[in-house]
């Protein structure tokens, strides 16, 4: 199993899953926060494409995270997986698209990956974060998510890769030009995972499979990668440059587990 990222952050987020077996190749996508023609473009600098897609995943319903996963998966007839209450604020429901819909903790099958959407705290209608496996090895991926609950810290524990949001730095927030109202929200128990909130969660998992830590969903204005890397690297006992850092244009090149 593989993964690369499109791109991270509040400008349009997109990971990309690959599972092979044999003869077979599994290729989902999670989340499609960009315009149709900005995922084509990314997704053939990672040698991929649109009509190789077995599926998209979706989290929840805001723009950065939704874009055009509809005009996709109507125009390619891919299946769009989310759940029900994604599915009503996006009009998925109502929309021409193979909707699956997904219930948090019941695993589903697609190809060679098995999916487990989980369910976080986030200002959204029902939103959910994804454990996917190749049987073999296990990504973790919470993008999104306000506070730490102890079902995050069981569901993500004894992966072998880990996608963790590290939206903000505290005090780069805190004295940011934003609206005292946007600070309160993006800094609240259903907003985005400050650094040293999100080495908490580091820090409760068992991360003696952990092989790739990613440090996703940064701030362009309220965090540096180098804060980002620091809080992290100290949960684990590492050089800050052996965590990987999702940035907006440029994604992540692929990892393997």
């Amino acid at each position: 199993m593989r993964f690369a990222s499109l791109g991270s952050g509040s400008e349009g987020n997109a990971l990309l899953v690959e599972a092979q077996c044999g003869a077979t190749t599994t290729r989902v996508l999670l989340d499609c926060g960009f315009s149709a023609k900005e995922v084509e473009r990314r997704l053939t600098r990672l040698g991929a494409s649109v009509e190789g897609l077995d599926a998209i995943l979706i989290t929840h319903e805001h723009s950065d995270h939704i874009g055009s996963a509809l005009t996709l998966a109507r125009k390619w007839s891919i299946p769009l997986y989310m759940s029900w209450g994604t599915a009503r604020a996006v009009g998925a429901d109502e929309a021409d698209v193979d909707l699956q819909v997904l219930w948090g903790d019941e695993a589903v099958a697609i190809g060679d990956l098995s999916i487990l959407p989980y369910t976080v705290p986030h200002d959204a209608r029902e939103p959910l974060q994804y454990v996917l496996s190749n049987g073999a090895s296990r990504l973790g991926v919470l993008t999104d998510v306000g506070t730490s609950t102890p079902h995050i810290s069981a569901v993500l524990s004894g992966c072998d890769a880990l996608v963790l949001e590290c939206n903000h730095d505290v005090r780069m927030l805190a004295g940011s030009r934003y609206p005292q109202s946007l600070k309160a929200r993006i800094g609240g128990n259903h907003g985005h995972l400050n650094n040293e909130a999100a080495a908490e969660i580091l820090a409760s998992l068992d991360r003696s499979r952990l092989r790739h830590l990613v440090a996703a969903h940064l701030s362009q204005q309220n965090n540096t990668p180098e804060l980002a890397q620091a809080a992290m690297a100290g949960v684990l006992g590492a050089a800050p440059t052996e965590v990987v850092v999702a940035s907006q244009d440029e994604g992540f090149a692929w990892l393997s587990v």
